[in-house]
């Protein structure tokens, strides 16, 4: 039996016993969800959405956090929480709208998208298992396509849908790749610059030196990896050509995750152990025990040390973490702000502050804190107000956008009625008992992490009244103090 199919079977498709709940726990899934972005970049709809909205450029490793996050929460054991994951991403993308450079509308809803981006896990996944000399033909590849259209029935219930055999998706597929796949700007974005300016990882972030040389040599390979998995149709439309070698090349990575897979313990080959290597405080904890997903690595030293250190590390991570207030005049104040600008609220990375900065801060917020539907749509309507008071104080051209320049002249008189309502709409989903104060307790229940609550650490004993709360958020968003917890909402790539 392959692989693929050693979860055994379960009436439920996406229950615990179907192969995409153990396929999307295996650090190789990263090299299917890799090959599928670029074939979703290419289609012009999710082409337009990623470049206009998407923050995968200047914060790629939270990106990848969400992702991980998310398709684990579709195959969760539990059906209620897929539903209400499915619901979260439903009004999410319902959000994310706009035009592209030609003109064209484009949905972050659209059902024919949602079924393209479906269809590139399915295509990608069984790429991986064939590439990787997995069999996943006949029953087997059957009962995976059933799978993965239970999932986009779960995302779409009423709206897309893929063909009913296999024998029909691929030419289904074959006939999108030859008809709508563009040479967009979002694939070599993706190509051209995701890989080669990655930042580093949380774990390497105090080595840039180590980072910057692992990432001259992994960023041509894994570019050329994927270019040579990608339609041979598609690599000439793209204008990317296949190096001689990149083929063996690419059939030693996907033969070496598999080999990794069958030789080495289970928990070294998990994605969650992967995640929490790279970023130690990635796995949110329950209970003060082991991360959610996540089994205890028995018998492996180093990576046990290294989660104990991140539950450690994660009782340092504070909701509102205030440094020294900086200078409140001159220069300095002006840096200070600048800085807050170019790494808190340009979430795009093209150097201005637009809408889908806003509106990528306060989809990080609803997708940490798992927000229900009346307080995200209390929080993305706070949000399109100071977008409003921000255009009608700082946007004097009127061209939609803010400079940081312009947004540090004025920082210090954002406090606006708008910023107090997101400052308030955070105060009311964190003071779970309505007392009308924040304690240690509910810090912890709203960042799903460990937390000291021993008074003698800091903040971790603190008691927030609302108006200091809102009162310490302003200082944030004016980038006069400094915050463990947003920066690690915001800032960090």
């Amino acid at each position: 039996m392959s692989d693929a199919a050693a979860a055994g079977t379960d009436a439920d498709p996406l229950g615990p016993g179907s192969m995409l709940y153990r396929l999307t726990r295996q650090a190789r899934w990263g090299l299917v969800a890799t090959r599928a972005i670029v074939l979703e970049a290419a289609h012009p709809q999710i082409g337009a959405a990623l470049i206009t909205n998407s923050t995968f450029v200047a914060h790629p490793w939270r990106r990848l956090r969400n992702t991980v996050l998310s398709s684990q929460r579709m195959v969760d054991p539990d059906a209620r929480v897929r539903q209400r994951e499915a619901a979260r991403l439903n009004r999410l993308h319902a959000r994310i709208t706009g035009t592209d450079a030609e003109g064209r509308p484009f949905n972050a809803a659209d059902s024919e998208a949602r079924a393209w981006v479906v269809a590139t896990l399915f295509e990608s996944t069984v790429t991986m298992c064939r590439l990787s000399g997995e069999s996943v033909d006949g029953p087997t590849l059957d009962r995976l396509y059933a799978e993965f259209q239970a999932f986009l029935a779960l995302m779409d219930p009423y709206g897309g849908k893929l063909p009913p055999t296999v024998r029909k998706f691929w030419r289904y597929y074959a006939s999108v790749v030859e008809e709508r796949l563009e040479n967009t700007e979002a694939v070599h974005i993706v190509l051209d610059r995701l890989f080669a300016q990655v930042p580093a990882p949380p774990l390497l972030r105090d080595r840039p030196a180590v980072w910057a040389a692992g990432r001259a040599l992994a960023s041509p390979a894994a570019t050329a990896v994927i270019v040579a998995s990608l339609p041979e149709s598609l690599r000439a439309r793209l204008g990317l050509a296949e190096l001689p070698g990149t083929r063996t090349l690419m059939h030693a990575a996907y033969l070496s995750t598999r080999l990794a897979t069958r030789v080495l313990p289970e928990a070294w080959t998990r994605l969650d152990t992967v995640m929490t290597v790279l970023d130690p405080a990635y796995a949110p904890q329950r209970n003060g025990g082991a991360p959610a997903g996540l089994p205890l690595l028995d018998g492996l030293p180093v990576l046990d040390g290294l989660r104990r250190g991140a539950a450690k590390a994660g009782a340092l991570l504070r909701l509102l973490t205030p440094d020294p207030e900086t200078a409140a005049d001159g220069d300095s104040a002006l840096r200070s702000a600048s800085r807050f600008f170019s790494e808190v609220l340009d979430q795009t990375g093209d150097g201005h502050l637009d809408w889908p900065d806003l509106a990528a801060m306060a989809r990080e917020i609803a997708t940490r804190l798992d927000l229900d539907a009346q307080d995200e749509d209390r929080l993305f309507a706070a949000f399109a107000d100071w977008w409003r008071e921000l255009q009608k104080e700082l946007d004097t051209d009127g061209d939609g956008r803010i400079t940081g320049h312009e947004y540090a002249a004025a920082a210090a008189a954002m406090a606006g009625s708008a910023l107090i309502r997101i400052a308030e709409v955070l105060f009311d989903v964190t003071d779970t008992d309505d007392d009308q104060v924040i304690d240690a307790r509910e810090y912890q229940a709203l960042f799903r992490t460990a937390f000291d609550h021993d008074p003698g650490g800091g903040d971790a004993g603190e008691r927030l009244t609302r108006g200091e709360f809102v009162r310490r958020f302003l200082g944030f968003m004016a980038g006069r103090r400094h915050s463990g917890g947003y920066d690690r909402m915001f800032a960090q790539a």
